[in-house]
C-alpha cells in the first residue's frame, strides 16, 4: 500500500471524530442517575472525542509514530477551526440556545487545539515506548495518560481565571456550587465538568481496547499476506 493510500482511512476517521465531537460538545446529556443531573456535568462530546485516541493508537501500531503524528497535526487544525466555526452556526440554526462571544470562542478554540495536540502527542510517545509489551498495555497506558493531559489542559485553559489573558472568563463556570451538583463540598462549576468529563473518557479508554483489538486483528493478517504476496 502506498504512503498516500495509507492516510485515507485514518484521516477520514480522525476528521469525523474531531468534527462530530466539536458539534456534540454543544449538547448536554439529558437524564438523571438518582440525584445526579447529567446535564450539569456532561455533554455528548465526552463520549465521542476519546475515539480519537483509538484512531491514533491503531495508526501508530500499523504504520508507526511518524504517520500517527501527521494525522494528529491534521486533527489539531480541525479542532481549532471547528471550535470557532461550529458554535455560531449551530446558534443561527436554532440548535443551541445561547451565542458564545468571539473572545470566548477564541479561548475555547485555543484550549481545544492545545489539549488535542499535547494529549495525542503524549499518547504516541507512550504507545511507542510500550509497543513491544503485551498488546493491551500500550493502548491502555497511552489512552489513560493522554486523557488525563487532555482533560487537565482543556478545562484549565478554557475556564481557569489564570488564563484570562487568552480571552474573557465565563462567569457561570466560575460560580461555586456543590461538587457534581450534590456533594457538600463546593467548587467552581468547571471543576465538576472536568471530573465528569474525565470519568467518561476514562471508561471509554478502557473499553476502547475492544475495538482496538478487533481492528488490529483484522488488518495485520491481511497486511502480512499482502506483503508476502508482493
Amino acid at each position: 500500500m502506498t504512503s498516500s493510500r495509507r492516510y485515507v482511512l485514518p484521516v477520514i476517521a480522525m476528521t469525523i471524530i474531531v468534527l462530530f465531537s466539536n458539534v456534540s460538545v454543544q449538547f448536554p446529556v439529558q437524564g438523571e442517575i438518582g440525584p445526579l443531573k447529567l446535564a450539569d456535568l456532561l455533554t455528548w462530546g465526552a463520549f465521542v472525542y476519546p475515539f480519537a485516541f483509538i484512531v491514533t493508537d491503531v495508526n501508530n501500531r500499523l504504520y508507526g509514530p511518524s504517520m500517527a503524528r501527521r494525522v494528529v497535526y491534521l486533527g489539531f487544525c480541525l479542532a481549532v477551526v471547528s471550535s470557532v466555526l461550529f458554535p455560531p452556526i449551530l446558534y443561527r440554526l436554532g440548535l443551541v440556545p445561547f451565542e458564545t462571544e468571539a473572545g470566548r470562542l477564541l479561548r475555547i478554540a485555543l484550549a481545544s487545539g492545545t489539549a488535542f495536540l499535547m494529549a495525542q502527542l503524549l499518547d504516541i510517545l507512550v504507545f511507542n515506548r510500550l509497543r513491544l509489551m503485551s498488546w493491551w498495555k500500550a493502548p491502555l497506558a497511552s489512552g489513560i495518560l493522554g486523557t488525563v493531559l487532555d482533560t487537565l489542559t482543556f478545562f484549565t485553559v478554557a475556564f481557569a481565571p489564570l488564563f484570562v489573558f487568552l480571552g474573557p472568563n465565563d462567569a457561570f463556570s466560575l460560580e461555586h456550587a456543590p461538587l457534581f451538583g450534590l456533594l457538600p463540598v463546593e467548587a467552581p462549576r468547571w471543576l465538576s465538568w472536568a471530573l465528569g468529563d474525565f470519568g467518561v473518557k476514562l471508561m471509554i479508554a478502557i473499553f476502547g481496547l475492544v475495538p482496538y483489538r478487533v481492528v488490529i486483528n483484522s488488518v495485520l493478517p491481511y497486511r502480512d499476506t499482502q506483503a508476502v504476496s508482493a
